[in-house]
């Protein structure tokens, strides 16, 4: 089965079900700082599961492209990926535990026929601060017919999903059983031996995580499911690995004949790292080939995802998205010279990534110019850096007796030096290098970056609190202002929201003057003292664009939208595409005022202003 038939196979399914087909919302929230990136498909629908009515209906469904990086260093494995496809389903509010459990377990028995024997589940076992999911494990028991010995009953840690701050609650998650031998008598789905890979996610959302660490029950019980679509595609074609399906086929062949495999003899360092022997010279031949395995699947990993983020306009930059994108871009750098690819290479490796999917995302091939130019830039950028942490290093062996663990690391992050070369030279050289020092430095940032992609800002539309309804009404405020001083030309790039401030970026090509600003900040005000009302109005896209209402993503909404106006809907002064929620009227925001204004990237800017 190819991809293409698995996604159409999921929508008709859920479609036959009474389920709405939404588009795949974009990569970068719309509106929501609890996340850098869209980490599953339940982001965009926020406001609906914490009770906003949705536009269309309590079912809905779709495939969501998705992007996580906690589980970076694990990307080269059999299953897990940087970007991803999630197959989605959701009830707002509708049915609940049984009905869903039914829906996957049918869809991927009946639909798929994945064999009932191969499926293990896992359940929620309860703690001081929520009871057991007791209604999930007798279900599975008693009406599916999951013997107890494929039950698990498992934490937090496994069986809670939701966002730091928002709506949650418990999940029972499905696992297919590869046949692999166990790890010991404690195997179960948690363990990381390679026997059970998880295939869905059903999660009962019961619960809403306040901004003070308080979980009060939604008064709408919600129902959010994915499905990895990578990791079932190469179940169901019997692969060893998500990257043996028709969606990494191409791009894997591309890298293997832009990768060159020849023994260079010298001992200069910088050949060595060029002609990418230094992993290889001293490991025998079978290591050699999973090295190898493992440097490609993390090139066509990572080149995929930079693809597929280069596609919202986004650049590499040193913070935030910009510096995750950087970081890919890097990391598959690195290990493509590891490998033996000279030159400039990712730009290649981008051309079969916006083939495979560009039919489903047509932003590729709309941006592909755009994203040839930005990854040949940042190579090339890359190789400068490269070159003065190769004179770095060569200076720290010949002035240092060891070589530290924050030293060797800091060349690993900030130059892209893999810690073999790094052990090789100072070999080379009769140095000590501290291994155990560098693991500990690495461990350290791990749990930085995980603890970043979990919930770097806190806030967002997530808390729902009246501070950041106040400012998401106030960019709509900002962004009409900003087309009314600096023209239409103006075009929102993305905003993050918390309780002490709003962020908007928007795309202009040269920087405002200070008396535009004076001017944008003054309209607002007019605006909020002018208690203009606030009012929601559900329509088909197409009425919402006649009327002249703009949006971020008005392509990748439904076919039904809400729109809201900021003033009476036959002369209101701004007319948005937007899930909300927003005030009642701009009276109670208080006095706006910008407190910065700075360039983000190219041809893109940024305002952070308050309330007061």
């Amino acid at each position: 089965m190819t991809a293409a038939q698995l996604r159409e196979k999921f929508l008709k399914f859920f479609e036959a079900r009474g389920h709405k087909i939404l588009p795949s919302s974009s990569l970068i929230p719309e509106n929501d700082s609890s996340v850098l990136f869209t980490t599953a498909g339940m982001h965009p629908l926020i406001p609906f599961l914490l009770g906003e009515k949705h536009p269309a209906g309590r079912r809905l469904c779709n495939v969501q492209k998705c992007l996580r990086t906690d589980d970076i260093e694990e990307v080269g494995d059999e299953s897990h990926l940087t970007f991803f496809e999630m197959l989605g389903y959701w009830s707002l509010g509708d049915y609940f535990k049984e009905i869903s459990i039914d829906y996957t377990f049918d869809f991927f028995t009946q639909e798929l026929k994945i064999p009932p024997d191969k499926i293990s589940v896992t359940v929620f076992k309860g703690d001081e601060e929520v009871p057991e999911d007791s209604i999930s494990y007798h279900y599975w028991k008693e009406k599916i017919g999951i013997p107890e010995k494929r039950i698990f009953k498992l934490g937090k840690k496994d069986n809670w999903w939701g966002l730091e701050i928002g709506p949650c609650g418990p999940c029972t998650e499905m696992f297919y059983d590869t046949g692999k031998e166990s790890c010991g008598p404690d195997c179960n789905p948690s363990c990381s031996c390679g026997k059970y890979i998880e295939i869905g996610n059903n999660v009962f959302m019961e619960y809403n995580r306040t901004a003070d660490g308080r979980l009060i029950p939604l008064s709408q019980k919600n129902v959010d499911v994915g499905l990895g679509l990578e990791r079932i595609l190469a179940v169901i074609n019997h692969k060893e690995s998500v990257f043996e399906t028709d969606l990494f086929e191409k791009i894997i062949q591309v890298i293997k004949k832009l990768s060159l495999k020849r023994e260079v003899q010298s001992d200069s360092f910088s050949q060595l790292y060029n002609a990418g022997v230094a992993t290889m010279k001293k490991i025998d031949e079978l290591k050699q080939q999973a090295e190898e395995t493992r440097a490609v699947r993390i090139i066509a990993d990572h080149i995929k995802a930079a693809t597929f983020i280069l596609a919202e306009g986004l650049e590499p930059s040193n913070v935030e998205r910009g510096y995750t994108l950087r970081r890919l871009i890097r990391r598959a750098v690195r290990y493509g010279k590891l490998i033996g690819i000279e030159g400039v290479f990712a730009f290649k490796i981008s051309q079969p990534v916006i083939e495979i999917y560009k039919e489903d995302y047509p932003e590729l091939e709309e941006n592909r110019e755009f994203i040839e130019e930005q990854l040949v830039r940042e190579e090339e950028k890359f190789g400068k850096t490269l070159s003065r942490g190769i004179n770095m290093l060569e200076k720290l062996v010949k002035t240092k007796k060891i070589i530290s663990g924050k030293e060797a690391f800091d060349l690993y992050q900030s130059y892209g030096f893999p810690l073999e070369l790094i052990k090789e030279l100072a070999e080379e050289k009769g140095i000590k290098f501290d291994k155990e020092g560098f693991f500990k430095e690495f461990e350290k940032h791990q749990e930085l970056s995980r603890t970043a992609s979990t919930g770097m800002f806190k806030g967002g539309l997530a808390s729902h609190s009246e501070k950041v309804i106040k400012y998401h009404t106030a960019t709509h405020l900002l962004h009409r202002a900003l087309r009314e001083v600096l023209g239409d030309e103006i075009k929102q790039k993305g905003s993050n929201i918390n309780e002490e401030r709003l962020r908007f970026d928007y795309s202009y090509s040269r920087k405002p003057t200070s008396e535009q600003l004076k001017k944008v900040e003054e309209i607002v005000n007019e605006k909020i003292k002018e208690n203009l009302p606030i009012i929601m109005k559900e329509m088909m896209l197409a009425e919402a664009k006649k009327l002249g209402a703009i949006g971020l993503f008005e392509e990748k909404y439904g076919e039904r939208v809400k729109v809201y106006f900021i003033g009476e809907p036959k002369n209101a002064y701004s007319k948005e595409i937007c899930a909300g929620p927003h005030v009642a009227n701009t009276g109670i925001l208080g006095h706006f005022k910008i407190i910065k204004e700075e360039a983000v990237s190219s041809g893109v800017r940024r305002i952070k202003a308050v309330l007061e």
